[in-house]
């Protein structure tokens, strides 16, 4: 791409997205590339005005906003929301645009997650890959953030745009750099506090059931890079990178059990003298729905998945 790169980033001030925009801001080549976040505290648009981005005060429901913005990019990176299909429809109408109006194919790096593809309870163990297309294309429409990212590949089938599709698997890791050092971004994942929490709270670790369901997990660095080996490979090759229908692209560095997760909790807990016995036990109904206001929401803890 000629001149300066625009890029439009949703998902600054989240864990994934402040750790992708970190390196964006270190990048070798930061200085070529012009930077517009969307976020909607005013307190936080300052801090990253103060880091050289442009931010405009928007949340996803500002359709209107996001079209407009996404208009004007060259490149977009929705770390914000895996599953808000009006705000990623808005974007997709603001690349069509775009393409329309200058004749260049947006490229935009869109986060799911690697839930779209949770065996329940299933008779014989699939391994995923992404090289696999047929077997990513047979997924189930009903999956979770597979209403949003067939929206994405459709972007890329009608011509419009080149979409690339990240789907992290757990995202573990204390996040850290100028992002998170001025208190734009969160520094942990969601889930590894809730659970936290939760055994702080009931003075012993927790499990789903029986913890035998396994999942597997990434560090929130290895994530980050995976997104800018992506923007830096478009940018320069485009033609030797995978989009649309061959643009997924899984994170992951290993699996555990959801029982092992509770024991290192458990562990914890016991080294810093609040209980004496670092095996998990499984939550009740009760405590579900006290953590995470349902019984039968959790379905990840419930869950198999393995890929590679």
């Amino acid at each position: 791409m000629a001149g300066k790169t625009k890029i439009l980033f949703l998902g600054a001030t989240g864990f994934i997205g402040g750790s992708v925009l970190n390196r964006l801001l270190k990048h070798p080549k930061a200085d070529t590339f012009v930077i517009t976040t969307l976020v909607r505290s005013p307190e936080k648009a300052k801090l990253l005005e103060k880091l050289g981005v442009t931010a405009e005060i928007a949340s996803l429901s500002d359709h209107d906003k996001i079209e407009l913005f996404a208009s004007r990019a060259h490149v977009i990176f929705n770390a914000a929301h895996s599953d808000d299909l009006p705000a990623v429809l808005a974007m997709l109408r603001g690349m069509r645009k775009g393409h329309e109006t200058t004749g260049q194919l947006p490229v935009l790096i869109h986060t799911s997650g690697a839930g779209e593809l949770i065996q329940r309870a299933p008779s014989e163990e699939i391994i995923y890959s992404d090289l696999n297309i047929e077997q990513l294309k047979a997924v189930p429409q009903t999956a979770i953030h597979r209403n949003v990212d067939l929206a994405v590949i459709s972007a890329d089938e009608q011509g419009y745009a080149r979409t690339l599709i990240v789907m992290p698997s757990l995202v573990y890791g204390i996040a850290s750099g100028l992002v998170f050092d001025a208190g734009i971004a969160k520094r942990v994942s969601f889930m590894d506090v809730t659970l936290i929490k939760a055994a702080l709270d009931r003075k012993r670790s927790g499990m789903v059931g029986l913890g035998k369901a396994s999942w597997p997990y990434v560090h929130v660095d290895d994530v980050a890079e995976l997104y800018i080996m992506l923007f830096d490979a478009i940018r320069s090759e485009p033609p030797s990178v995978g989009h649309g229908w061959e643009g997924f692209y899984f994170a992951e560095n290993g699996h555990n059990s959801w029982l092992e997760l509770g024991k290192a909790i458990g562990q914890a807990l016991v080294d810093l003298g609040l209980t004496e016995n670092a095996e998990p036990t499984s939550f009740t109904d009760e405590e579900l729905m006290k953590y995470w206001g349902s019984v039968v929401r959790l379905s990840v803890m419930h869950s198999s998945l393995t890929i590679i």
